[in-house]
């Protein structure tokens, strides 16, 4: 059975300044870029049976920098609609409702092509995504799944796919431009690897997908 491999886009200015950032389709910054180069090598020895990304650009520009081919755009893996707190930060947003936490209490309406969603509503778009990659993860000799995304996006479809509620998102923190995995252990759906960087391995020959994190114990 493959690895679901889940990489967060590179770094972009709102990312940056910590605005939420759904539809607005900004570009990588700087930094982003050298980011989404650096994914590169924790998934250069990977066989790939199925690789996906969001529609929008800074997603799809660090598929490109990562070195995937063969990438399909996937729509439902475009970020949470934030509705009105589009471009706003959680800083401000509790200056007027000090108790809101997207993981539980979504967000307001906002444009009429974007009304926003809820926990739930993430959810099923994680749910479809599950679905349509079911039969390649459960391939023995297909590869792994990799998918180029958004941070409260992943967060949501990892809590699905470890059978959790979608609010449980919100204990996996994820940075930018960082690769995690899901993987099983005796037939259950576990976190193999989460939030890594390049950076994070002592050589490039941990790269390979048998090779655990730092602090992870290998059995």
């Amino acid at each position: 059975m493959g690895e679901l491999v889940l990489v967060r886009h590179g770094e972009t200015e709102w990312a940056l300044s910590r605005q939420h950032t759904s539809y607005t389709d900004l570009p990588l910054t700087a930094r982003g870029e050298a980011q989404a180069r650096a994914v590169a090598p924790l998934l250069v020895r990977r066989r790939i049976a199925l690789a996906l990304t969001s529609p929008l650009q800074r997603a799809a520009r660090t598929a490109e920098l990562a070195g995937l081919t063969d990438i399909q755009i996937d729509h439902d893996l475009h970020e949470w609609d934030y509705g009105s707190y589009e471009g706003i930060t959680t800083a401000d947003i509790h200056r007027t409702r000090p108790d809101w936490n997207l993981w539980t209490d979504g967000v307001p309406p906002g444009p009429d092509a974007h009304p926003g969603e809820s926990p739930q509503q993430v959810a099923v778009r994680a749910d479809r995504v599950l679905s349509r990659i079911a039969t390649a993860l459960q391939d023995p000799n297909a590869g792994d799944v990799i998918l180029v995304a958004h941070g409260h996006f992943l967060r949501v479809l990892t809590a699905r796919r470890l059978g959790l509620p979608p609010a449980a998102g919100g204990l996996f923190a994820l940075d930018t431009g960082t690769v995690s995995c899901l993987g099983t252990e005796h037939g259950r759906p576990v976190i193999t690897a989460w939030n890594a960087t390049a950076a994070a391995y002592p050589t490039v020959e941990a790269t390979t997908k048998h090779l655990p994190l730092p602090g992870r114990m290998a059995f």
